[in-house]
């Protein structure tokens, strides 16, 4: 397999510390790697494929020679540097919001929609709890159709980076909270971004303009509560959906068990269902607690789990990267 130049761009943040360890577990196709951030990181060491690297400051220069650069530094960084990579020849999958709602650039989970590719050799990764949430959904939507849906998120507080997660371990050891408004460690917060003046906060509009999106039903019926809760990585869904044709509790259970990347865990006598404890480290879509929506005719309820770091960021990157590899289309 040809072998390809790759730059990370926020290499030393949460999700880019992830990518470098997603890359090397993929044992993706590398010829030379570059390591990308501010200023304050330069000279920090990296280990890639026990090799070390020095991280670099992120220049308009940075991408000569660069096949694939994986984004993971915010908007601002990727709105900027992301056509700039793309003209300097890259194929560019970014991390952040920037480019989702633009619809000349593909928003890809590689098992729902990867030939949308050849919209933009820009790629906008979604957001963490629409990706493990868009994979059953697909499977629902192929199989039964699928008319509304209604997202109930509970959202560990890496989804924050490492701002999150430290709030979380200083306020479980008694101190203040510095980062989040209240004491994650005493209750969830059902606040993540900003809020809008439609009273939805724009993580929850980001669910739904990204389902219809990467769906391609664009008229789709979708609403969204997103919640913070004391969990320190892997996010929860809860999923209410309303199909056009009716369907079983068994027949969306083998649906589901057959799609790829899904895991049913669905057996609540033995307490065997999705948690966090179990989607962390790895790259499948927990699904569990199917069962009939008794308010409507067609609906239907689930509960998925997965790492909102590792298929809900940097995995989903590296997967689609991996697809493009094998076509050569990078």
């Amino acid at each position: 397999m040809k072998e390809y130049n790759v730059a990370i761009v926020g290499a030393t943040g949460l999700v880019g510390q992830t990518f470098i360890k997603v890359l090397e577990e993929y044992d993706f196709p590398t010829k030379e790697i570059k390591f990308l951030a501010s200023s304050r990181s330069v000279g920090k060491k990296i280990i890639f494929k026990n090799k070390e690297y020095a991280v670099e400051e992120l220049k308009e220069d940075s991408f000569r020679g660069i096949d694939l650069a994986l984004f993971s530094a915010g908007s601002e960084v990727a709105k900027h540097f992301g056509p700039i990579a793309v003209e300097a020849g890259a194929r560019v999958i970014d991390n952040s919001s920037c480019f989702r709602q633009d619809k000349n650039i593909p928003l890809i989970v590689p098992e729902v929609n990867f030939s949308d590719y050849k919209l933009n050799k820009l790629i906008a990764n979604p957001n963490c709890s629409t990706i493990q949430s868009i994979i059953p959904l697909k499977a629902i939507a192929d199989a039964f159709g699928l008319k509304r849906v209604v997202y109930s998120t509970y959202q560990a507080v890496s989804g924050s980076g490492q701002k999150g997660k430290n709030d979380l371990l200083r306020t479980l050891n008694g101190e203040k909270p510095e980062f989040y408004p209240y004491d994650i460690s005493k209750t969830c917060i059902p606040e993540i971004d900003v809020f809008l003046d439609n009273g939805y906060t724009k993580e929850e509009i980001k669910m739904v303009n990204e389902t219809r999106k990467i769906l391609h039903l664009p008229n789709l019926a979708v609403s969204a509560t997103c919640i913070r809760v004391p969990v320190l990585n892997s996010h929860g869904v809860s999923i209410m959906c309303e199909t056009e044709k009716e369907a079983s509790v068994e027949e969306v259970k083998s649906v589901l068990a057959a799609f790829e990347n899904i895991v049913v865990l669905d057996d609540g006598k033995k307490h065997i269902y999705p948690t966090s404890i179990v989607a962390n480290g790895n790259d499948k879509v927990y699904v569990g607690r199917i069962r009939k929506d008794l308010s409507c005719r067609n609906g239907l309820l689930l509960y998925c789990t997965a790492d909102n770091i590792r298929k809900g960021a940097a995995a989903n990157a590296v997967q689609i990267a991996s697809r493009l590899a094998k076509l050569d289309e990078i």
